[in-house]
């Protein structure tokens, strides 16, 4: 047998000369896609969503059919058949918070009466609570400088503490759901106050949840400590968790978590996937892209109420002049919704009020002017003809209204998916009863010419 010469090979090199080769192998001619009627991101020609699935659970209207046409339509959100403008006015009318109340209604299909109401929070505030050894070994041991990462790894921890975890009975499954929506709150707080602690050289406090408080409640008392919030904070942050809780099937999460459900995997496998495809910045950043925008706008623009200063600054950004040359008005347009994102119009009304409780009001108004100037300038930009017709969606707000109430950015994205796993685990759960169900599987046509095969003594 002969002995292999000893060598040492320059990582760096290999690395690189690999990273060219898979650049090549990569490639697709542009032209393929059309010539075998390849839908891009699952996304028709007229930019609408490819149908892959049906759902009771929600849905998302921006847009009407005729023929071949798309028309615009003033935006709806809606869960289990109720418009999330009802809820939200509801609970606002009612001076309540209605997050717990829309877990229920994306879960059960119907609003709960109140006694039902109250039994489900007080079920939920009880499961809030983390095993201590968990938190110290998973949460506060076991470092990270991404708080969806600390949480895709404690979901995953929390597989191991479940004697049941790969039973996928419906009743297991529900079981297995609200003990990760109740502690998706908990897990996150931890992870941010470990995370300070570990890399910035902050105090670490770790406050126990409070059963008798609602979701929003619970969460500021956990980031923030006791006396440390008000009362509109808490209204806003439960607005916003309502807003964001469900988005119909083919959002990329929740359509991931189908996916991988589809296949019958465990619960927690499911979600930590789902956590995974929201942590991408396409999908969880825009709220961030759009607060550091603004920065660079506020620096900018000497008179924020000067409308054509704004105007001569948004025209520079869209010619890649201006911010970080990417040619996008961040939080301006929507897969889906064109005249109005419902999500932004509800935020927006509450965004105002907080804006001015902590002294923001004219960086307020620069964000309502830029709302407002953004799609006909974006129209004349791009030609009536060829532009899409552009709205400012949930995200043009959200950062701004996180900002106010003192969260940091590093939490935005979790607060998306600490609202989210409530539709996340409604479509596990549907995926999962459907009786003709299949494993999600759709077609890739492979276009990489043919070779043959050359021993290795002949290759170059």
């Amino acid at each position: 047998m002969n002995k292999k010469p000893q060598t040492h090979t320059n990582g760096s090199n290999i690395v690189a000369k690999i990273s060219e080769d898979v650049k090549k192998s990569s490639y697709i001619v542009p032209e393929l896609f059309e010539k075998y009627s390849v839908k891009r991101g699952l996304r028709n020609a007229d930019h609408s969503g490819v149908l892959v699935g049906l759902t009771n659970v929600g849905d998302v209207v921006g847009y009407q059919k005729e023929g071949d046409k798309i028309v615009p339509v003033d935006g709806k959100l809606i869960y289990r058949g109720i418009d999330v403008e009802d809820l939200v006015n509801g609970a606002i009318t009612q001076h309540r918070h209605g997050f717990d109340e829309v877990v229920y209604l994306l879960l059960c299909g119907k609003l709960p009466n109140k006694g039902e109401l109250e039994e489900f929070m007080q079920y939920m505030g009880a499961l809030r609570e983390l095993p201590d050894e968990f938190t110290n070994n998973m949460i506060l041991t076991l470092k990270g400088q991404d708080i969806m990462n600390m949480l895709a790894r404690s979901v995953l921890g929390l597989y191991t503490l479940d004697t049941k975890a790969e039973d996928t009975s419906l009743q297991n499954m529900v079981d297995q759901s609200l003990n990760l929506i109740a502690k998706f709150p908990t897990i996150i707080a931890y992870s941010y106050h470990s995370m300070r602690h570990a890399y910035q050289r902050k105090t670490l406090s770790i406050r126990h949840p409070n059963a008798e408080l609602s979701t929003a409640e619970n969460f500021l008392l956990m980031l923030k400590g006791e006396g440390k919030y008000t009362q509109l904070e808490a209204d806003i942050l439960d607005l916003s968790l309502i807003l964001h809780a469900d988005h119909g099937g083919g959002n990329n999460s929740t359509f991931t978590i189908r996916v991988t459900s589809s296949t019958e995997t465990d619960t927690y496998s499911a979600v930590a996937s789902a956590i995974a495809s929201l942590k991408g910045p396409l999908h969880g950043g825009a709220n961030h892209e759009v607060l550091c925008m603004m920065d660079n706008v506020k620096q900018n623009i000497k008179h924020w109420d000067n409308e054509k200063e704004v105007t001569d600054y948004l025209y520079k950004i869209l010619n890649k002049k201006a911010y970080d040359g990417s040619g996008k008005i961040y939080g301006i347009g929507h897969a889906v919704y064109t005249i109005s994102d419902p999500r932004a119009i509800l935020l927006k009304k509450q965004a105002r009020q907080l804006a001015i409780e902590k002294g923001r009001l004219d960086e307020f108004e620069l964000y309502s002017m830029i709302e407002t100037l953004a799609p006909k300038i974006f129209a004349e930009y791009k030609g009536d003809k060829v532009a899409k017709r552009v709205c400012a969606n949930v995200d043009f707000y959200s950062g701004f209204v996180y900002s106010c109430i003192g969260i940091k950015d590093s939490i935005y994205t979790p607060l998306f998916a600490m609202s989210r796993i409530a539709g996340w685990c409604s479509h596990r759960l549907e995926e999962l009863t459907f009786e003709a169900r299949r494993i999600i599987r759709p077609a890739y046509k492979n276009v990489f010419p043919q070779q043959s095969y050359i021993n290795l003594t002949d290759r170059k």
